[in-house]
């Protein structure tokens, strides 16, 4: 019991003082490591162009073997590969696929491979089991593990500290733009677009001769991304700069396709490299579906051994151009590819443009090659150290056969021949290790022929690592071997910017004849000529009836003013056909009005010029007119927002024709008839008319109505209300005022 009792008070001890810690401690000692880790050990390739992944995948089928003879089965480089990266086997597999040939993911791919391992254009095309399949790397891994055994990288320990691994490959070439690149950090991306070997090789050279070398050479060199899956580049040069210069920016592809007249058929042979087929097919499937693409009767996916190919089958007399130009619009077929040139520089991010990310891979390179120049030297001189040992037995080979004949002990050979031929302990050391055939003169002046080429390789050496230019020679004759050993035609073609046509969307939208109905309660029907020849008798609800009733076309334009002071622009082709006997669309659920917002003013094709006006009449007897061309907006808006004055409330938007008149009613029941032109015009849309009334107010009195159509209720209206200046006082309805009424008694 006591001891209970003692843990409670320890508990209200812990209650009664809570630990707090600051937001600020909790992201720097818990979530910023965590980010660091992911950015460094997972998402973001380094200079050398690869992520710790594929660098771990490499490099053990490196120490595999696998450079040359057969191929293995995927499932035992998976399995070794878990001594270097153990993040389970299927991640490790997924990795191999993305880098063999037989995936076609890159421009060079580092794996061999054989087998099925799915398709980068496909997202459905599933890869077979490692167990099946086999690979081994491609001889052009040459290239990426060259001097790694001479010390040119360094080497870190595993995760439990059993074998080594390099901490970046020495990449003889800019691996990193060459190799397309994909990585999701926490916080921060990396999208590196792939460029075509050759162009990369010349540009690094041209900034090898000159580092003053600015953004314009650099893309006459690198004229465009490239990429594996073909296709287009829209060359837009802004663009191109932008990504050049920054690292960051957006690349049009295009799809590539061939019209067969012979089939009348389209056939798409490459797609842009940031899609897939089954996007495309969805896209198409839909737009074949709502009726969009009438000119074709079928499209299939005819992908088989031969490569890509999306067949559309298409109607007599349909035109090919016109329909892909159709297709680049609505489907991916013209896609854009993201570029973010984020790299680890040093364990740290940094987002480069092309230059920038080439001086960091030089410097990266020059540091590689003075460590393996070093390691060579070193051996070289090792070597000549011996060899200068070797050649001082050669005066007298006798005495170094004595020496060692006539010495009792084993443990004085060496201290003998140092004494008897002056050489240090390391060339008495190999002296004393020549076997007894090789003690001739043949064989003694064979070896020490090798001491001038030593001499002059140690001579070359020393002066590449003394002398920068000479390095860069270096790295430039590497630069253009590799050309004539592994260059490719570019994959992607370039097509300019200004050679594409802007496709119309109109094309899509079917023009035909139309009657509009528009009712006071908000409801609309877009009905053909055909379906209300055959019933005119229309469906409204109880106390509603038709505003507006006009014909138009299909393509026209439909403007909608509400009570908020908003302005609505839509089509006529966005709305659904309706019939006579229906109720029609409701139009502010169509557009998506706000809470009690309501429709005012229906327009069909308005004319935005400075001749037509709005009128606009509010309960505080003001009015103004606004010209329509204060409504012309940039792009394909959808919502104009103040349209006019909300100081108070809007009875009325009359969308004026010629100077007919207008009628408007007080809620005392008094009217009065004027002409548009009195009243003045505002290019300010939210003026509301701050000196002049329409109509002069009682207190408590207010505007209610404001008719265009009067002469049915009202046919006295002309002689009995017109007003020629404004403001003016309202005369009282003929049906209120008791005068008039007495006069019409017939005695």
């Amino acid at each position: 019991m006591a001891r209970s009792k003692k843990i409670e008070e320890k508990d209200r001890y812990i209650e009664s003082e809570p630990i707090y810690q600051p937001i600020t401690e909790t992201i720097e000692t818990n979530y910023m490591p965590y980010v660091v880790s992911v950015m460094v050990s997972r998402a973001i390739p380094e200079i050398d162009g690869f992520k710790p992944s594929h660098r771990k995948l490499l490099y053990t089928m490196y120490k595999m073997g696998l450079m040359t003879g057969h191929r293995t089965k995927s499932a035992n480089i998976v399995g070794e590969t878990m001594k270097l990266n153990p993040h389970g086997d299927m991640s490790i597999y997924e990795t191999m696929v993305r880098l063999t040939r037989g995936n076609e993911a890159l421009l060079h791919p580092f794996v061999d491979s054989k087998g099925s391992f799915g398709k980068q254009y496909s997202r459905d095309m599933a890869f077979a089991a490692s167990r099946y399949t086999e690979a081994k790397l491609d001889p052009f891994c040459a290239e990426i593990f060259g001097g790694i055994d001479k010390n040119a990288v360094d080497m870190m320990d595993n995760y439990d500290n059993t074998t080594k691994e390099p901490r970046l490959l020495p990449t003889s070439f800019p691996n990193v733009l060459v190799s397309a690149n994909l990585g999701i950090a926490v916080g921060l991306a990396s999208s590196i677009c792939s460029f075509n070997l050759s162009e990369i090789c010349d540009a690094t050279i041209a900034i090898l001769k000159n580092p003053r070398t600015g953004t314009d050479k650099i893309m006459d060199i690198v004229k465009a991304p490239d990429f594996p899956g073909g296709g287009y580049v829209i060359y837009e040069p802004d663009q191109i700069r932008k990504v050049y210069e920054t690292g960051k920016g957006s690349i049009k592809l295009r799809a590539k396709y061939e019209y067969d007249p012979n089939e009348n058929c389209i056939e798409i042979l490459e797609i842009p490299y940031s899609t897939s087929i089954e996007a495309i097919l969805k896209d198409i499937s839909d737009m074949f579906k709502e009726g969009k693409l009438k000119e074709i009767t079928d499209f299939r996916d005819e992908i088989d051994l031969k490569g890509f190919k999306l067949t559309i089958d298409l109607k007599k007399g349909a035109d090919p151009d016109a329909l892909m130009q159709k297709l680049y619009k609505f489907t991916p077929l013209e896609d854009s590819f993201a570029c973010n040139f984020n790299v680890l520089i040093d364990g740290a991010p940094k987002q480069m443009g092309i230059k920038e990310i080439l001086n960091e891979w030089i410097k990266f390179r020059i540091g590689c090659l003075t460590r393996e120049f070093m390691f060579d030297l070193n051996k070289k001189k090792d070597k000549l150290h011996l060899l200068l040992g070797l050649s001082k037995i050669l005066l007298d080979i006798d005495k170094a056969v004595k020496i060692v004949k006539e010495t009792e002990k084993d443990e004085d050979v060496v201290p003998n021949l140092m004494a008897g031929f002056g050489v240090d302990k390391i060339q008495a050391e190999y002296i004393a290790d020549i076997k007894l055939r090789h003690i001739n003169r043949e064989y003694i002046m064979n070896r020490l022929a090798e001491i001038e080429g030593l001499q002059a390789d140690i001579s070359e050496i020393n002066s590449i690592l003394e002398d920068e230019i000479k390095m860069k020679a270096y790295i430039i004759k590497q630069l253009n071997d590799i050309k004539k050993k592994y260059a490719k035609p570019r994959r992607t073609q370039v097509m300019q910017a200004t050679e594409i046509k802007e496709f119309d969307k109109e094309s899509l939208i079917e023009d035909y004849a139309v009657n509009v109905f528009f009712t006071n309660d908000g409801y609309f029907k877009k009905i053909t000529q055909q379906s209300l020849r055959g019933n005119s008798e229309h469906k409204i609800k109880d106390g509603d009836f038709i505003l507006n009733e006009e014909e138009a076309r299909n393509k026209d334009e439909v403007i909608f003013f509400t009570n908020k002071a908003q302005l609505y622009f839509a089509h006529l082709s966005d709305f659904e056909l309706s019939k006579a006997s229906e109720l029609g669309a409701y139009i502010p659920k169509k557009l998506k009005f706000d809470d009690d917002e309501k429709p005012i003013l229906m327009k069909i094709n308005p004319s935005y010029d400075e001749k037509q006006n709005v009128i606009f009449v509010f309960e505080n007897g003001k009015a103004v007119r606004v010209p329509m061309s204060a409504y012309t907006t940039q792009g394909s808006r959808k919502k104009l927002k103040k349209a006019f004055s909300d100081a108070s409330p809007v009875v009325a938007a009359i969308y004026e024709k010629s100077d007919e008149y207008i009628l408007m009613i007080n809620s005392d029941s008094k009217a009065i008839l004027i002409r548009p032109s009195l009243i003045p015009i505002k290019t300010t849309r939210t003026s509301i008319g701050t000196t002049v009334f329409a109509m002069n107010l009682k207190k408590n009195q207010k505007i209610i109505e404001v008719l265009e159509k009067y002469e049915d209720r009202y046919p006295e209206a002309l002689s009995r209300y017109r007003k020629i200046k404004i403001p003016a006082t309202g005369i009282l309805i003929s049906d209120k005022d008791i005068t008039t009424k007495q006069m019409k008694i017939d005695y």
